[in-house]
């Protein structure tokens, strides 16, 4: 793992944050062709980034602190404030929220903008989720004896760390995992995944008769099914069911996408909305003066 990539002067570039930029600017270029192919204003994709690197840093330190409350009460300054611990749910409800508001007041459709988006933020999630493999942050897996089973003993949080408290460290010696134990590569399942999907968004973009908010359902779908079972290896704690906070949300996403589905399909005269067209700048007239 590589948790600080190189150092100039008294300035250390981490590689979480490096990827997480790297995911932000290719994210924002991929929605400014896509709201160019649309006819809509391009630059409407440098506010969505803005507020999305905004309210999803904020909102990804919030749930974190909200899921690891006692540790934020024993260290609030250290906790809030450190390089690390973000939610990706957090981030994501709270920058959608930011951006359905500003969107609204640009009196243009939310699921216009949700279904343009769409494609960059299944790309922006798995270019992040490098960044947490190479920090080594605790998004790994549990032990695994597969050939690609990860040492992630070099991360910002190591495995006899991460593993402390759980049912898991009672099968080691000890009652500790070493730190070089291989481990599932959680965030590089994430990544292919959102590869996967953002490749089938980038395709399905294309219908033309769909409805808005049609291809945003679709995101809804693959990527809460996504989370949904890369949890089962991942080490999280169980809340309900035997399932993780991050899975229930998970499936209440995937309910939400197959709801919208079902509510198209009982409304297939639904249109399409138009962006309005720029009225033509007048003609200057030819000056008569020779």
């Amino acid at each position: 793992m590589m948790p600080r990539l190189f150092q100039i002067g008294p300035f250390t570039v981490y590689s979480y944050g490096l990827m997480l930029g790297i995911a932000f600017i290719i994210a924002s270029y991929v929605l400014t062709k896509e709201l160019e192919r649309r006819k809509m204003d391009p630059n409407i994709a440098t506010e969505v980034t803005l507020y999305a690197i905004i309210f999803g840093l904020i909102g990804s330190k919030l749930f974190y602190v909200l899921e690891n409350w006692d540790a934020f009460v024993a260290n609030p300054l250290g906790e809030f404030f450190s390089p690390g611990g973000l939610t990706f749910y957090g981030g994501f409800l709270l920058a959608l929220t930011a951006i359905f508001i500003t969107i609204r007041r640009k009196k243009i459709p939310f699921l216009v903008i949700a279904d343009a988006t769409a494609p960059s933020l299944s790309l922006a999630y798995g270019i992040g989720r490098i960044g947490c493999h190479l920090a080594g942050d605790g998004d790994y897996g549990v032990p695994t004896s597969l050939p690609w089973g990860t040492n992630y003993e070099h991360g910002t949080v190591p495995p006899s760390y991460a593993f402390r408290g759980t049912e898991i460290e009672k099968h080691f010696p000890g009652g500790i995992v070493p730190d070089n134990t291989p481990l599932h590569p959680a965030p590089i399942y994430e990544f292919l995944m959102a590869m996967v999907i953002f490749s089938i968004l980038w395709q399905l973009r294309k219908k033309s008769n769909w409805p808005d908010g049609k291809l945003f359902m679709f995101y809804l779908i693959f990527t809460g099914t996504a989370r949904l079972a890369v949890e089962f290896i991942r080490l999280n704690p169980r809340l309900l069911f035997g399932l993780t906070e991050a899975q229930l949300i998970a499936i209440a996403l995937v309910l939400g996408g197959i709801s919208g589905l079902v509510f198209f399909y009982k409304h297939p005269a639904l249109k399409k909305w138009v962006p309005p067209q720029k009225e033509a700048e007048p003609k200057l007239k030819k000056s008569s003066v020779k």
